[in-house]
C-alpha cells in the first residue's frame, strides 16, 4: 500500500543501471544527433532556444525581501535585472540514466512529450511554504500542514490517462523516472521531451530538494517512499 495518492503500491524504479550499463545503439545515435550532454539532474539535455527578448526579472522582488543587502549589491552591478522571455530544451532519460532527481525552478515549465513513457512526482511545496527561500527548519505549512503530492504517467495512451503535455509552476518540486515503453513490458528506448521555461531558465533559479526539506514537506511515510528520487549528494 502506498501513502502517495492514486498509487496502490509505492513507486519503484523500473530500471537499475550498473557501471557496465550502456546505451542502446538507437539511443546513442539520438544523443549524438541532438548533441545532448549529461544533465546535473540525471539524464541528458541540450538547450535549443533562448529568446533574445529580455523581460524584467519577476523574481527580483522575492529575493530582495529575503536577502535585501545581497540583492542590492548584485543589482548595483547590473545583475539579476532581466531574464530571457523563455528558454527551451530537449530532455532525455534512458535505461542507463533513468532518473530526473527532485528539483524545482522559479519559472513555470511547459513539458511536451516526443516519445517514451515515464512517471512524474510533484511535491506542491509552493502551496504550504511561507516563501520560496524559507529555510529547511521552517519549510512546511502552518499547523503542521503537509504539501500535496501528485503523480502521473506521461505517454501516448491518453485514453488511460497518460499525458502528452503537462505544466509545472514555479516553486513546485518535481522528479521523473523512466517506465517501459509498453505497460507491463521491460524495455525502453528512452523518454524524450521538450521543456519550455518562462521566464527563461538560469541556474540561479534552480535548486535540488534537500533531505531536511523533504521530511518537513511530506509525511514520514511519503518521505520514505520518495527517498530514492533524491539526488545522491542532497
Amino acid at each position: 500500500m502506498s501513502s502517495i495518492p492514486t498509487l496502490t503500491t509505492p513507486p519503484t524504479p523500473s530500471f537499475q543501471p550498473s557501471p557496465s550499463t550502456s546505451e542502446s545503439p538507437r539511443l546513442t545515435s539520438l544523443i549524438e544527433t541532438l548533441h545532448l550532454q549529461t544533465h546535473i539532474e540525471g539524464g541528458y539535455f541540450v538547450e535549443t532556444d533562448r529568446d533574445s527578448h529580455r523581460v524584467p526579472n519577476p523574481f527580483l522582488l522575492q529575493e530582495a525581501i529575503a536577502q535585501p543587502a545581497h540583492i542590492a549589491s548584485q543589482t548595483a552591478q547590473g545583475k539579476h535585472l532581466t531574464r530571457a522571455a523563455s528558454t527551451t530544451i530537449f530532455y532525455l532519460i534512458t535505461p542507463k540514466s533513468p532518473l530526473g532527481a527532485f528539483h524545482r525552478n522559479r519559472g513555470r515549465t511547459v513539458h511536451t512529450l516526443h516519445r517514451g513513457r515515464g512517471r512524474y512526482v510533484i511535491v506542491h511545496a509552493d502551496e504550504v511554504m511561507g516563501s520560496y527561500d524559507e529555510d529547511d527548519a521552517a519549510a512546511g505549512g502552518k499547523d503542521g500542514k503537509k504539501a500535496r503530492v501528485e503523480t502521473f504517467v506521461v505517454g501516448r495512451d491518453v485514453e488511460k490517462g497518460e499525458r502528452l503535455q503537462w505544466i509545472v509552476d514555479g516553486g513546485k518540486y518535481k522528479a521523473s523516472f523512466l517506465l517501459p515503453d509498453e505497460e507491463g513490458g521491460e524495455g525502453s528506448e528512452g523518454l524524450l521531451i521538450s521543456e519550455t521555461v518562462v521566464p527563461g531558465f538560469e541556474y540561479e533559479d534552480h535548486d535540488f530538494m534537500r533531505q531536511a526539506r523533504l521530511e518537513r514537506l511530506v509525511t514520514a511515510e511519503q518521505a520514505k517512499e520518495l527517498q530514492w528520487l533524491m539526488r545522491k549528494d542532497s
